[in-house]
């Protein structure tokens, strides 16, 4: 089959094609999927550069991709039995978790890391899902708890866990203001923003006061700020910065440091709601399998609306 892979740690110029990476064989837990699509995260360029290499070493040749939509190929012995081959379906296959990489025809992963494709969507934008999507429900449904008639400021509204977690927010009956560049602010007044900064000529924390809640999608003097913005007992979730007790006492504030669990409750979770709602996923640009180091490029160095894929 063929797989984008790399044989060392680098830039976009170590990945290349395999077109003889072997079929993998599949222990009892874990399941083969045809994949159809395979979306593209930030997470996907830093493991090709090393960034994880102290925590999880890589065994090379490695295949890299994380999400991906496609069809049940093989199913081991003891895998669950709420799956059956030829099923829809999506998830993650991150080398970093047990799983063969997603930037490949075929991939093996944990059975417990898939979830039933939602109906309404096809595989390209399913497959641009599982990290995005769980990452908005997992901050907003349970780490926040937020509900109908709170306050919630979503940084970086455009992007993929952005567009997201606007339109939870929405459904849970929440009011939502977003930060981003003014050439996205017609992007999320769509998908449900009731109040838009554009950060490039606005200070957010001037403009907004008394909200029950933030998630941060950017870090640094971003997150810092958004302690200003929140009522006493408010709580900011991060999903690039460690909570800081200064800030925290400073302000009375719950500071949460998420890191994302891909898991098939959240991804059975996430898809009914997707089906219920008529959820969007943007997909900005489609690359084909071979064009993988010009997709893991452009989602460096753009600041993509919503999200990239790359098909078969």
């Amino acid at each position: 089959m063929k797989a984008m892979q790399i044989n060392n740690y680098g830039g976009s110029d170590v990945i290349s094609i395999n077109d003889n990476v072997p079929i993998p064989k599949v222990p009892p837990t874990k399941v083969l999927v045809e994949v159809k699509a395979s979306g593209v995260n930030p997470v996907d360029w830093k493991i090709c550069e090393g960034y994880f290499q102290q925590m999880v070493p890589l065994e090379f040749p490695t295949t890299l991709g994380t999400d991906f939509s496609g069809i049940i190929k093989e199913l081991g012995e003891n895998a669950s039995t709420d799956f059956n081959i030829g099923d829809e379906v999506y998830g993650q296959a991150s080398v970093l978790s047990g799983g063969s990489g997603s930037f490949a025809e075929l991939v093996l992963t944990n059975i417990d890391s898939i979830g039933p494709k939602p109906k309404t969507l096809n595989p390209i934008e399913a497959s641009g899902l599982p990290l995005v999507g769980v990452s908005a429900w997992q901050a907003l449904v349970e780490n926040i708890g937020l509900s109908k008639n709170q306050k919630i400021l979503i940084h970086g509204g455009a992007g993929g866990i952005g567009s997201i977690a606007i339109q939870l927010a929405k459904h849970l009956g929440a009011y939502v203001a977003t930060t981003v560049k003014s050439k996205d602010k017609e992007f999320v007044r769509q998908v449900g923003a009731d109040e838009i900064v554009d950060y490039t000529t606005q200070s957010f924390d001037d403009i907004l006061q008394d909200y029950d809640a933030a998630l941060d999608t950017v870090g640094g003097e971003t997150y810092r700020k958004s302690f200003k913005v929140l009522k006493n007992n408010g709580t900011i979730v991060s999903m690039l910065e460690q909570p800081d007790s200064n800030l925290m006492n400073q302000y009375g504030i719950k500071a949460i440091f998420q890191f994302t669990e891909t898991t098939n409750e959240r991804l059975s979770k996430l898809a009914r709601w997707i089906d219920q709602d008529n959820i969007k996923v943007n997909i900005e640009k489609i690359f084909p399998l071979a064009e993988t180091a010009k997709a893991l490029d452009y989602q460096k160095d753009s600041h993509p609306r919503g999200k990239l894929v790359i098909t078969m």
